[in-house]
């Protein structure tokens, strides 16, 4: 029993401590230099070309690559370099397209209960800690967003409107309605059904099949206008 007892605690702390993104895994996070080239992105994508981004929740432990599988379970335990793992990775709907053009793109993480993956989502259902964590950014290998947060919502599992983001293209004033009616807090940001939408979801324990998802909108982030230069 000590034994086991041993081995279930050891099993618990390398599932929780693998949650977090590793030091060799940060190197290929995107420095912001230039808004419109992310080249250690690229250099992720060599390793798995399923890596389509990269996701930083200012504040918070969400600060991971993004994929994308050819369905929603492929990377519901498999990490990003393709391996076994219980806590999975962060990944894009697989209907939306990998460079987040679609009006709506959603992101699906595991909520561990140490806060890594997307177990921070949940924590945004307190009105404090949605008040006090506003901002984002998305990184792509030729783009950069800044993600403004406006929204909160509890819901479960089954709810189309949220989970089904490729239904909602033509249609996201009433996705941006919806959102309106479920949220538990908002933020008015001003946003339209002209800008472009993500959704951050997780499990939620407080009911079953239960579901948190915060809703952001992504404004392109443009490189600094060059200054003109003088002729004679």
């Amino acid at each position: 029993m000590l034994l086991y007892g041993g081995y279930s605690l050891w099993d618990t702390a390398m599932t929780f401590g693998g949650a977090f993104v590793s030091n060799d895994l940060l190197q290929f996070k995107p420095v912001s230099t230039d808004p419109d080239s992310n080249p250690t992105l690229a250099e992720l994508q060599q390793l798995n070309p399923d890596c389509c981004a990269w996701l930083t929740v200012d504040d918070t432990h969400i600060d991971y690559p993004v994929v994308q599988g050819k369905d929603n379970m492929e990377y519901i335990n498999t990490d990003v370099y393709g391996e076994f793992a219980l806590s999975g990775a962060i990944f894009l709907d697989s209907t939306n397209t990998p460079d987040f053009s679609d009006p709506y793109s959603l992101v699906y993480g595991h909520h561990m209960d140490n806060g890594a993956m997307f177990g921070d989502v949940v924590e945004f259902v307190k009105q404090d800690y949605f008040d006090a964590h506003p901002t984002g950014t998305l990184y792509l290998s030729d783009a950069t967003y800044s993600i403004s947060i406006f929204a909160c919502v509890q819901t479960d599992a089954f709810d189309s409107i949220i989970f089904t983001p490729t239904d909602q293209t033509d249609n996201v004033s009433s996705l941006l309605d919806y959102i309106q009616q479920k949220a538990m807090h908002t933020r008015d940001i001003g946003v339209t059904s002209t800008d472009r939408i993500i959704g951050l979801s997780t499990c939620s324990e407080a009911t079953t099949n239960g579901r948190v998802i915060i809703f952001g909108r992504l404004d392109r982030v443009s490189s600094a206008p060059k200054e003109a230069v003088e002729t004679t």
